[in-house]
């Protein structure tokens, strides 16, 4: 009777159940029931165990060497290096390893002048009348002094004073003069210290583009910087 009264209440909508007791002493009866059944699992499963222990005892791992069939398909150790090598490759690897140093040789860099590096390009231009990025770069020893000698390039630019040409996207960079070969040059270059230079080093040290213009073959235009050498040496030139 328990047992349908609470199925009706539970299926008929708006059911009700007469006695609110009898589903509380049915609810306590399944919650029993639920532990009973959790305590047999573990009673069932300590049986086991226990029966696993009794029988470890007496196991014993089974020590045997390698089937032949085995053995056949492992390959011969070759050893291609002699005493001598091994024993300082040990000794290289027992060896302490030094403290990572951080560098700090960009900090004291010596100071570049665009100002200075503009009068060299202008003085190269006027005489060869066209040249390459590379070329103009050649007898520079570092990056921050290719970087000082593009910036001089763009305030070149800037004053209408060279056309740039680069036939080839991420190709060679030309450089033509279409200034006075006569006047001096006489345009302001903005001055910028070395730490605006590294700066805009560091920004452009990943540009494939500025990559491949500072590295592009200049065997065409040796030539031309030779001329300029050579003119140096020869005042009458």
């Amino acid at each position: 009777a328990t047992l349908l009264d609470l199925k009706a209440a539970r299926l008929l909508p708006g059911g009700e159940v007469e006695d609110e007791e009898d589903i509380a002493v049915l609810e306590a009866r399944d919650m029993l029931l639920a532990r009973l059944l959790q305590y047999r699992a573990f009673k069932q499963s300590s049986i086991d165990l226990r029966a696993l222990m009794e029988i470890a005892g007496r196991i014993a791992p089974r020590r045997v060497g390698m089937e032949p069939r085995f053995t056949q398909l492992l390959p011969e150790v070759e050893i291609n290096i002699s005493p001598d090598d091994l024993a300082n490759l040990a000794a290289r690897a027992l060896e302490p390893r030094l403290p990572p140093v951080i560098s700090v040789a960009h900090l004291h860099a010596a100071r570049v002048s665009v100002r200075e590096q503009a009068a060299i390009l202008v003085d190269r231009l006027r005489r060869a009348g066209h040249s390459t990025f590379s070329a103009l770069t050649r007898d520079c020893d570092t990056t921050l002094l290719v970087v000082a000698r593009f910036l001089a390039l763009l305030e070149i630019y800037r004053d209408g004073s060279v056309l740039f040409d680069q036939p080839v996207p991420l190709g060679e960079l030309h450089v033509r003069w279409i200034g006075d070969d006569t006047s001096e040059f006489r345009h302001e270059i903005d001055e910028f210290d070395t730490t605006e230079i590294q700066e805009f080093r560091d920004q452009i040290s990943g540009s494939d583009e500025f990559s491949s213009a500072a590295s592009a073959d200049v065997n065409t235009d040796e030539e031309v910087l030779d001329a300029l050498e050579s003119s140096d040496d020869d005042p009458s030139q």
